[in-house]
């Protein structure tokens, strides 16, 4: 297994840079009456796009294209850069842009290495939260400098599920199977976004369903929860890559009983 510690190293240090620039716009959105102050426009595809997002990329850019100046890259808001290399990293510098216009605190830097079209480096970085989540491929994850690892749940009357965004899944065949496993789970959230796949890699949950994300979304994350010990694809149980468009993650027994059903 290849040594990633500098690049782990690295990605973290960006995350730091590019909280410390969303939580600087933050307070500030905070105490504002309206959105002026954070330069809110709308994409292409009619998502937003703010000032933290712009900047907290460029910080993230250029902290990894100095110490990885091979590396190609691949941003939420730049797009992809780079000549085709066995490296790429995938950025999301401020993932929950919505959360973070509407002033609530589900959002976070996403920052992923994919080497040879493998995830081997994840970093989460929940600034509000007080929480940066990382993994390497092989080396475990953590949470703040704690180990974490996945709960050893194994039945639906004791299984908490998580759901995050689900558009696609309910316009399916999948919406009544899902309705299904709905029915037999102990609990159901929806935290969205980053938080419950850092409460299941934690084992403060046990199951997480999403019909509608991209890979930027959740690289780190995928290999976050899969060092922890838990299971991480797609609905259709395939592996985690650039086209990545839904996701059923939990621990190993748990998502193999959510696999069968959906």
């Amino acid at each position: 297994m290849p040594d990633y510690s500098t690049h782990l190293s690295v990605a973290r240090k960006a995350a730091s840079a590019a909280a410390e620039i969303i939580g600087g716009h933050y307070a500030a959105h905070l105490e504002a009456r309206d959105e002026a102050g954070i330069d809110l426009e709308l994409k292409a595809d009619n998502t937003p796009v703010t000032r933290a997002d712009k900047e907290a990329e460029a910080a993230i850019h250029g902290i990894i294209s100095a110490a990885f100046p091979g590396h190609d890259f691949l941003g939420e808001e730049t797009g992809r850069s780079g000549t085709g290399g066995e490296f790429l990293w995938l950025v999301d510098p401020l993932d929950g842009t919505r959360s973070f216009v509407r002033r609530y605190p589900f959002f976070s830097t996403q920052i992923a290495l994919m080497h040879q079209g493998r995830i081997v480096v994840g970093v989460s970085c929940a600034q509000v939260f007080g929480e940066t989540a990382w993994a390497v491929r092989g080396g475990g994850a953590w949470l703040n400098d704690r180990a974490l690892q996945v709960s050893s749940v194994d039945s639906w009357g004791d299984c908490t599920l998580s759901t995050g965004n689900l558009a696609t899944l309910a316009r399916g065949a999948g919406w009544s199977a899902l309705g299904s496993l709905v029915s037999q789970v102990a609990r159901n959230r929806g935290y969205g976004d980053f938080y419950h796949y850092h409460l299941l890699a934690a084992g403060k949950l046990d199951l997480v369903i999403e019909s509608d994300v991209n890979i930027l979304d959740i690289a780190a994350l995928s290999l976050i929860v899969e060092e922890s010990g838990g299971r991480f694809t797609d609905l259709a149980g395939q592996a985690p890559g650039l086209a990545t468009t839904s996701v059923l993650a939990g621990n190993a027994a748990m998502w193999k009983q959510a696999r069968a059903l959906l």
